[in-house]
């Protein structure tokens, strides 16, 4: 029963995900501006980047490889106002 139940939830929370993405607003700042925008902040080479809602807001997110660690940099979509940028460590902690 409880492996039925994981698998609803699982199911679930995918569908979720897939209908929040359908309802996302085109980003007003292009993903080329982002990434030279996060680039200029952290330099390195970007090892992820996606579109995401996260904390109320859509944002670029982009992981970038820096000497030791991971940087994280988020640049809302929108605004092009950067809404985080701190260290994940030497590994990707998402």
């Amino acid at each position: 029963m409880k492996k039925l139940l994981v698998i609803v939830v699982a199911a679930s929370l995918g569908a979720g995900t897939a209908a929040l993405a359908a309802k996302a607003p085109a980003p007003k700042i292009s993903k080329a501006r982002a990434e030279a925008m996060a680039l200029k902040l952290a330099p390195g080479k970007i090892t992820d980047a996606e579109y995401e809602y996260e904390n109320g807001g859509w944002r670029w997110s982009f992981d970038i490889q820096q000497k030791g660690h991971i940087q994280e940099i988020g640049i809302n979509g929108l605004t092009g106002k950067v809404v985080e940028n701190k260290s994940e460590g030497k590994v990707d902690h998402d």
